[in-house]
């Protein structure tokens, strides 16, 4: 492996040293192309600082998974595995991040995890055909990995699969392991865990650019303090407050930046140009989010004059919020046949119909089917404590502050509908009438 190595100054982390076959991929086009994905998709909009990239948050990733991996002992191998999957996990994102996640999975069937996993491996195309002239016959990046002992399968393996196993299947098969590259979970869980080095970043990387000041994350603290216990990433006792604090600086992030009701207007807008267009959407991971609003604009018509005004922000406004403590047990079960993409867009058509308006002037957004049924959200929230005696249990068994964040509602609201000034009376009316509001 190349000793050649280069120094990168970030300022969350401080120094990132990239090295050997890391710096190579570093370089490439596909990793370069997330130098034009905002992180936070269209969130400059509220927050005018959030201006950061996938790019550095993915090195920002990469230097954390590898301080984890030595953390817990990882061997070579699975260190160099780790360090690669959190270089590439977002190479995929579509232009402004999550913000066309939901239409492209929808039309293509595929995530951004997924298509990553084909990327690596050369299966989908790495660049736009333009560009052909310019790369020539750059082989896949999988390619890179091997030449260096890197298994490129694990690599995807790791980003596509947040676990070595089945957890679904444990129930049935006695506790059986359906593993991918045998067992190695807290391998896996230093991509996709309950503390892990996507989250860790994205946190405090985020609170950073948006000037928010509940994302503050003692990393240092929780490296330290990160043992292996039965195959699973544990914090020893000694960083339970750490943990908690990262708990919280995830749920109020969650609910003051990523839930942001006007930053949902904007998303959802942007959605309702690209599902007015005639963009394939097949090939949009190659694109940026100038490339993306450039051809939104080019396209005329009412993709082009929703994507100008979210450019210039004229923003859809608010005609129904329905806050969560005020949502009937009957209200949140009919709303939660919408919560699919699709059912979501057949009401936002009934809507339409009934006010006598374009569907492209109706946007509907509501939470997913789990949240809105039921605040419980355990999931990376339940992190594993080991205590001086080896027993381990769940953080919110031990804290008080880790149960209440586990029933706390991130989104905040239920039911968000927005329309543009002119049409709001009429998208009123008819949105009460259809769901008996």
């Amino acid at each position: 492996m190349s000793e050649i190595s280069k120094v990168i100054y970030d300022p969350v982390h401080g120094s990132i040293r990239v090295d050997g076959p890391f710096l190579t991929i570093m370089d490439r086009h596909e990793m370069q192309r997330l130098r034009g994905v905002k992180q936070l998709g269209l969130g400059s909009m509220v927050f005018p600082g959030a201006n950061h990239t996938r790019f550095e948050h993915s090195l920002g990733t990469y230097h954390l998974a590898g301080r984890m991996a030595d953390s817990v002992g990882a061997y070579d191998e699975d260190a160099l595995a780790v360090r690669a999957a959190g270089l590439l996990h977002d190479i995929c994102h579509t232009p402004f991040s999550h913000t066309m996640a939901e239409v492209v999975e929808a039309i293509t069937g595929m995530d951004h995890m997924e298509a990553a996993g084909k990327l690596i491996k050369g299966e989908i195309r790495t660049r736009n055909k333009r560009d052909d002239d310019v790369f020539g016959d750059i082989p896949p990046i999988s390619e890179v990995l091997e030449e260096n002992g890197i298994s490129s399968e694990k690599v995807c393996d790791l980003i596509m699969h947040p676990s070595s196993r089945d957890e679904s299947m444990d129930a049935f098969s006695g506790g059986r392991k359906i593993a991918h590259f045998s067992s190695k979970d807290f391998i896996h869980q230093i991509i996709h865990g309950p503390v892990d080095a996507d989250q860790m970043d994205y946190l405090v990387r985020d609170a950073h650019y948006t000037g928010v000041t509940h994302g503050k994350v003692d990393i240092d603290r929780l490296i330290g303090t990160m043992k292996v216990h039965n195959d699973r990433i544990v914090i020893e006792k000694g960083g339970t407050a750490a943990a908690e604090g990262l708990m919280v600086a995830r749920s109020l992030m969650y609910s003051s930046v990523y839930f942001h009701r006007t930053v949902r207007i904007i998303k959802m807008m942007l959605m309702k140009s690209i599902e007015a267009s005639s963009i394939d959407v097949g090939e949009i991971y190659l694109w940026d989010d100038s490339e993306l609003m450039g051809r939104l604009i080019d396209e005329g018509g009412t993709p082009s004059r929703i994507a100008r005004s979210v450019r210039n922000r004229v923003l859809y406004k608010k005609v129904i919020t329905i806050f969560s403590e005020d949502a009937s047990e009957d209200l949140l079960s009919d709303l939660s046949e919408f919560t699919a993409y699709r059912k979501r867009k057949q009401l936002e058509g009934e809507i339409a119909d009934r006010a006598g308006v374009d569907i492209s002037d109706v946007t509907v957004d509501i939470p997913p089917r789990s949240i809105l049924l039921s605040n419980m959200n355990i999931g990376k929230t339940d992190v594993s404590i080991l205590d001086p005696e080896g027993k381990v249990k769940s953080l919110a068994r031990l804290s008080p502050v880790a149960k209440a964040l586990q029933s706390r509602d991130t989104f905040g609201w239920s039911l968000l509908i927005a329309s543009p000034e002119e049409q709001r009376e009429a998208v009123l009316r008819a949105s009460k009438k259809i769901l008996n509001l």
